[in-house]
């Protein structure tokens, strides 16, 4: 029956066309056709980047376990707990000893790192800071690592600061350099505060391109009248300048040789597991600038003087632990 409409126009019926399923067929095949081939190469590039990746590290790992110059410290029981808030805390310590002993720690610092905000976050301690260290008694801080290694260091830190620390890396100075010049072979370029000399090395004022041996005289620079204070503030500079050159798209295919150096030459309980995130998220920057924090604080301290520990910086303990534990949380 035929539908009408207005003043008795009929409505035509269209036939329906046949779909054409031939056609549709060639289509999808044409369609796999170019993409297997693309996804084939794709998969091939991934492999041979993780295999470029992979051999690279072992080569960096091989290299520093084979320095004749390198000795690795041996480390007794450490009972790192993990932060309540489920963040990365490394306790950072470089030595200055020789061979197995331990020396004083020339440098103590926690790296900071929250997974979910991708926020790294630097604490420096300085060096003279009189604190109360488990079954010694009141001593700088740096020689909480020569009575008790790192675990010590990090009973002394969780009871003045009440920060919890997982884990520990100690760094010898003495392989500081090849794991900068391996990252950025080009130079590491610094802004140098002032005209600076140090074991026969000239550094002048303004931007330099420092090789690692020049980079690490002006990290432990500290005889002007600044001290100690000035040493950690170029001491950040620099890390900050790895952290930064380190990622760039000139030095990135240096990351794996040098991440294996540092591993090699690194005394440490970082398991490898949590190495690849953090290094995605560094990478491809999607984590924050560095933030840095010097203990103690403006405000916080005075020099004083105390038997067996000789020159130090006494200090507010309560308004330091509060300044820490605001920086990391």
């Amino acid at each position: 029956m035929e539908k009408y409409h207005g003043n008795d126009a009929p409505v035509e019926k269209k036939p329906k066309q046949p779909k054409n399923k031939k056609r549709d067929k060639k289509t999808q095949r044409g369609s796999v056709a170019i993409i297997q081939p693309i996804a084939k190469v794709i998969l091939f590039v991934i492999i041979m980047i993780a295999a470029f990746c992979l051999y690279e590290y072992r080569s960096g790992m091989r290299q520093a376990r084979h320095d004749q110059g390198f000795k690795e410290i041996k480390v007794e029981d450490f009972k790192g707990e993990k932060s309540r808030s489920d963040d990365i805390n490394v306790l950072l310590l470089g030595s200055d000893s020789r061979g197995e002993d331990m020396g004083r720690s020339d440098s103590i610092m926690i790296a900071h790192y929250n997974k979910h905000e991708k926020t790294p976050k630097l604490v420096s301690f300085m060096r003279d800071t009189l604190v109360n260290i488990p079954e010694v008694g009141y001593n700088k801080i740096n020689a909480a690592y020569s009575y008790g290694g790192p675990e010590l260091v990090r009973e002394t830190i969780q009871q003045t600061f009440q920060v919890d620390v997982q884990y520990y890396a100690i760094v010898n100075f003495s392989s500081f350099p090849k794991v900068i010049d391996t990252l950025c072979p080009k130079g590491l370029e610094i802004d140098a505060e002032k005209d600076l000399n140090l074991d026969g090395v000239d550094i002048a004022k303004g931007v330099q391109q420092m090789d690692g041996h020049t980079a690490l005289q002006y990290a432990r620079f500290r005889k002007d009248e600044e001290g100690d204070f000035g040493r950690v503030r170029r001491q950040q500079q620099v890390m900050n300048a790895l952290f930064q050159q380190g990622t760039s798209i000139s030095n990135v295919a240096h990351l794996p040789k040098t991440l294996g150096k540092i591993q090699g030459y690194t005394t440490t309980n970082i398991p490898s597991s949590i190495y690849p995130s953090l290094v995605k998220d560094v990478v491809f920057k999607r984590n924050k600038p560095l933030e840095k924090l010097v203990i103690p604080v403006e405000n916080s301290w005075e020099n004083g003087y105390y038997d067996g520990a000789g020159s130090v910086l006494e200090i507010d303990e309560q308004m330091n632990a509060k300044a820490v534990q605001a920086f990391l949380n």
